[in-house]
């Protein structure tokens, strides 16, 4: 990319911002493209042995004063008898009818990761894989731009995604998978092994950050003979994004091309019986054809090019 050429606008719906690993609470931060259907908010950390309770607000507007409207207000309680969980919207300086779930998912002094998943009436909510509960909106959801984290919890990643591209109108949560299972920047080359090959409904899952000048990203699918029959290359050069055959033929991905300097990125390839689906950032952007044989011979994931890498995953 030549210095001074514009960019075409990126679509909010394409918008993700990077990982926040192991923030200072009390945490205020803005939500990049705000809140829209579709998107999802990861939180993993832990709660401390003597804590009494946490919260974590989705807010409109990150002044102090006046206090700004709260669309949904999730506080865990762990100081009473019984945990539980209180939700609730604040608007115009005054709380609303709250809401109460008990029999809390969380404890003290254990780890935990909740997911936020925000629908077009109602947010839902799960605590290490299970659903928790759902709270219908009070104040409008494009109205939410500001995430704030108070309280006694120690947080170790937030993360911004979008829903399986892959399950239409799909209502169930997607994957969550931890961001800290690996360490929060893997060394790029990257290699990751495929210890069983590919099977259907597999998803290999690749989130990081683009380089601030870059030029290429790729990312291969090879056997053990280390033939790659899977490559999937951008280049920032020419904008293109396209499948590369093992003789280097190139198919373009007919979609607009998402990858933005400095921008967080999510790479989702689903295997189906003939083939690979491929989504980036929450958008489904084609397919490509290969048989499940040579499928199940792949054994290594390798992603090389100008980007930082926060999760790899299979």
């Amino acid at each position: 990319m030549s210095p001074g050429e514009e960019l075409d606008p990126i679509p909010d719906s394409f918008i993700l911002q990077p990982p926040v690993f192991h923030p200072v609470v009390p945490y205020v931060m803005t939500i990049f493209g705000g809140l829209h259907a579709g998107k999802m908010v990861m939180l993993q950390g832990v709660v401390p042995p003597d804590a009494h309770r946490f919260q974590v607000d989705f807010q409109c507007g990150c002044s102090l004063c006046p206090r700004p409207d709260i669309a949904f207000h999730f506080n865990p309680r762990f100081h009473t008898t019984r945990p539980h969980v209180i939700c609730n919207t604040l608007h115009g300086g005054r709380w609303q009818r709250e809401a109460r779930w008990p029999h809390l998912a969380l404890q003290r002094g254990s780890g935990f990761l909740i997911l936020f998943l925000f629908g077009s009436e109602e947010v839902k909510v799960s605590v290490n894989g299970q659903h928790f509960l759902r709270y219908r909106y009070r104040l409008p959801l494009s109205h939410v731009d500001t995430l704030g984290i108070f309280g006694d919890i120690l947080v170790e990643a937030v993360g911004f995604l979008n829903i399986n591209p892959f399950v239409e109108g799909s209502r169930e949560y997607p994957a969550g998978h931890p961001f800290l299972l690996m360490s929060p920047r893997l060394e790029v080359p990257c290699s990751h092994t495929l210890p069983q090959g590919l099977w259907p409904e597999q998803v290999i899952i690749v989130r990081g950050l683009v380089l601030q000048e870059p030029k290429h990203f790729t990312l291969s699918l090879r056997d053990q003979a280390a033939h790659a029959p899977v490559t999937l290359r951008a280049s920032f050069t020419d904008r293109t994004l396209a499948w590369i055959s093992p003789w280097g033929r190139k198919k373009l991905i007919s979609a607009p091309f998402l990858f933005y300097p400095q921008r967080f990125f999510e790479v989702l390839l689903l295997c189906q019986e003939g083939g690979l689906k491929l989504a980036l950032n929450g958008q489904g952007l084609g397919a490509t054809s290969v048989n499940q044989q040579a499928l199940e011979q792949l054994r290594e994931l390798r992603i090389s090019g100008s980007v930082q890498l926060y999760c790899v995953h299979s």
